[in-house]
């Protein structure tokens, strides 16, 4: 099987698997601390348990980073990484709110520069979003691209959940000149919508971002066409350490890139 398979296949597995957990009392048993620091639901659980257990059944070389279960090596001779958010968006499955995802991401080094393949499934409804490096981007077998044209509404995505004070200074202006900016809670998610063009631009300068929320929709959005600058506008790239944290723009073209970067003086 292409890797590209093997993640789609498992997370197709997670979508059945927890389709009838999410907003139950149950999806938010209390299981301690994951390995990226926050504390993991039942919901997501099950959910790695579900890629876990699948990759070892297709017995996929290949060593784990996951957001709850940290590193597991599934092979003495790795073939790469699967980076794993089984449930993109916790908050929102645990109290029922129609958007969370699974992220899967293959990289063949340690660098988020090396992804070569990514899947994001809509946990809610169902779609899934993939892409294999030079390939394309495709969601439900459709190819898709960043919005190009001048759009009618302008959505700017701007996540600005636990920003510090300086920071909501900061960015303040892109609030002043957007009359219509969306955080909706799974950015892996929103980088999907970017993708498929329903979002023209999308920031997160928190530097909170963890490499499983990010290398999945890292992928597509590049092979949409998408544009992905780190704080300093340059590519974005970052090792896959679990101390990593991200800052990112994406873009849909320079334009909306110039104006927005301009606004927040950089």
């Amino acid at each position: 099987m292409e890797v590209i398979d093997i993640l789609k296949e498992a997370s197709r597995q997670v979508y059945e698997n927890i389709k009838d957990l999410a907003g139950t009392e149950a999806a938010a048993e209390d299981h301690g601390r994951g390995a990226g620091g926050d504390i993991s639901r039942k919901i997501d659980i099950v959910a790695e348990k579900t890629v876990l257990d699948y990759l070892k059944k297709v017995k996929f070389d290949c060593v784990v980073l996951g957001e709850e279960c940290g590193r597991v090596e599934l092979s003495k001779k790795p073939k790469g990484f699967v980076i794993m958010d089984a449930i993109d968006g916790s908050a929102n499955a645990v109290r029922g709110i129609p958007f969370f995802c699974c992220s899967l991401a293959f990289a063949t080094q340690d660098r988020l520069s090396s992804v070569t393949d990514g899947v994001v499934t809509d946990l809610a409804s169902g779609q899934m979003y993939w892409a294999t490096k030079n390939k394309g981007a495709y969601m439900d077998g459709k190819r898709i691209f960043v919005h190009k044209k001048k759009p009618t509404y302008k959505i700017v995505g701007i996540n600005v959940s636990g920003a510090k004070p300086e920071l909501v200074q900061r960015i303040q202006p892109i609030f002043e000149n957007s009359n219509h900016s969306r955080h909706l809670g799974a950015n892996a998610l929103e980088l999907a919508l970017f993708s498929r063009g329903l979002i023209d631009i999308y920031v997160d300068l928190r530097q909170k971002i963890r490499i499983t929320d990010m290398a999945a929709g890292y992928i597509i959005a590049r092979e949409a066409d998408g544009i992905l600058l780190d704080q300093d506008l340059k590519p974005l790239d970052s090792d896959l350490g679990y101390e990593a944290r991200l800052s990112f723009i994406a873009a849909a073209n320079r334009d909306i890139l110039k104006e927005i970067t301009g606004q927040l003086g950089l």
